[in-house]
């Protein structure tokens, strides 16, 4: 029986369509969450992320800015702007589009920016927070993989999850948020030995490794929840995952796709960060 797919499209919509209605309600109120996106010279991929989050923005009634740098602007006027972002009121997000030249600490930029404004969830603070299950801004990517699992209401405790990747962006993040669902957590990486004995473990397997086709259907045990978090281009310009889906397909009680998978999640939990950070600034303002 071939497994479920789960549409990161169609739920980021309906996400989408709860978050405009939470835009209005602010409106009211004359609150308008406000994100602004720092790109930092001419990566065509990360000018393709950038353009694809203003027009979220613009769908759901929120504000965003866009600020373009040349790759010759410094560390320290780079810093400077972030200080301006950090105290202008009507910004409620600030997000660096990444990766940063070679010439900029990408790690001071991402402490320079308010954690209460970290609407990425990158900033220590609130990684810290997520750690130790206090409220804080979740990483996008991550988050968005949660909810995908909730969607379709599929058990999370005492579940086994194995996270193939470690990066601070998607695998060590994803795990944590599922060992704050009350699931055991596996970390696998590139000098893990006998890996397919211990994805083939997996009740949910995320496959965040960064290499096309990668884990294939003899790495997956029969029924998992296979979410694949990769976005590798093929020298045919076809978009794949880190899973091959056809065999993904056949052994997976569950799978997401690529394209239309976590993707399109990623955006939606960066609006809905944005507009958590709006109202809890109207909650400040109000005591």
């Amino acid at each position: 029986m071939a497994a479920v797919v789960i549409s990161g499209k169609e739920l980021a919509q309906v996400k989408r369509n709860e978050i405009a209605t939470e835009v209005k309600e602010l409106a009211k109120e004359s609150i308008i969450p406000g994100l602004a996106v720092l790109l930092v010279g001419n990566n065509p991929a990360s000018r393709s992320y950038v353009t694809a989050k203003a027009r979220a923005c613009q769908e759901l009634g929120i504000h965003s800015i866009l600020l373009e740098y040349p790759d010759t602007i410094t560390e320290e006027s780079l810093l400077s702007e972030i200080d301006r972002l950090n105290n202008d009121s009507s910004i409620h997000g600030i997000l660096v589009q990444l990766p940063l030249p070679s010439t900029i600490n990408e790690i001071a930029v991402i402490e320079r920016i308010s954690p209460s404004k970290d609407v990425d969830g990158f900033h220590p603070i609130n990684i810290g927070r997520m750690m130790v299950g206090q409220d804080s801004f979740l990483p996008c990517t991550p988050f968005g993989i949660v909810e995908m699992v909730k969607s379709k209401k599929l058990p999370i405790e005492g579940k086994h999850v194995v996270v193939v990747g470690r990066s601070n962006i998607v695998g060590k993040p994803v795990g944590q948020l599922f060992l704050n669902e009350n699931a055991t957590v596996t970390y696998c990486h590139s000098r893990t030995t006998n890996l397919k004995e211990i994805t083939r473990q997996a009740d949910i397997l995320v496959a965040a490794v960064g290499r096309a086709n990668f884990i294939t259907g003899d790495y997956i045990k029969d029924g998992a929840v296979v979410i694949d978090v990769g976005v590798n281009r093929l020298e045919t310009g076809k978009l794949c995952g880190d899973v091959l889906f056809e065999e993904g397909m056949e052994k997976a009680s569950y799978i997401t796709p690529v394209p239309g998978g976590v993707g399109p999640m990623t955006i939606t939990m960066l609006l809905y960060n944005t507009v958590q950070s709006a109202k809890k600034t109207a909650l400040l303002s109000r005591k």
